[in-house]
């Protein structure tokens, strides 16, 4: 069973339709007994980082998510859930993160090209830099969908693939049993769905 964490933040039943789609039986769950219980976790996630750690914290889901990890379980990060497993972000300030990864989430605002709007909004293509059971079925220049103001820097050891912004953007992520995906799998087609199906068989 695949266990979709449930802390308030994030489009959880469209992630659960996609398992589905891939025969595969997903959970939404706030409860971290069910979290240990599963074989695989996702941690999704939409809007501001500061809010989303706070909510995460407040569950107890924070700590769960620590635990699950550190036991070796598959665990993947969607969008701002990617961005949750890194040190830290500097949106509206200053804020911790679950420290599962090296590196921290920066606004893109001032470091593109003008002209290029923010947030990264649609279809991108994946630029591959580094071998990954995650993205076995995925093709150098597969398109995903992004939608997104901050993304991750200094994580060159987890960085698995990128698209092309005006600058190179952070895609996809992955160290041991923890991975992450910047844009959202389960709105990214069949492209998407090879991910999320590579995920299951970690």
């Amino acid at each position: 069973m695949i266990a979709i964490i449930d802390y308030g933040v994030g489009n959880l039943f469209s992630l659960q339709s996609s398992f589905r789609a891939i025969g595969q039986e997903a959970e939404v769950t706030a409860d971290p007994d069910r979290l240990r219980q599963a074989d695989r976790v996702i941690l999704p996630g939409v809007g501001a980082f500061g809010d989303a750690a706070e909510k995460l914290k407040r569950s107890g889901m924070d700590e769960a998510v620590r635990l699950e990890a550190s036991s070796g379980k598959p665990l993947m990060g969607i969008c701002l859930g990617m961005q949750l497993l890194f040190e830290k972000s500097y949106e509206y300030g200053e804020h911790v993160g679950l420290g599962l990864l090296k590196g921290s989430i920066l606004p893109m605002a001032g470091r593109l090209p003008e002209g290029l709007k923010i947030p990264q909004m649609g279809w991108n293509a994946l630029k591959i830099r580094k071998p990954s059971a995650l993205l076995k079925n995925t093709r150098e220049g597969d398109c995903v969908y992004f939608v997104h103001s901050y993304s991750a820097t200094g994580c060159e050891d987890s960085l698995l693939a990128e698209v092309e912004y005006g600058i190179d953007i952070t895609a996809c992520v992955g160290r041991g049993n923890v991975f992450g995906c910047q844009f959202h799998p389960e709105k990214s087609g069949s492209v998407g769905l090879k991910i999320l199906e590579a995920f299951c068989r970690l």
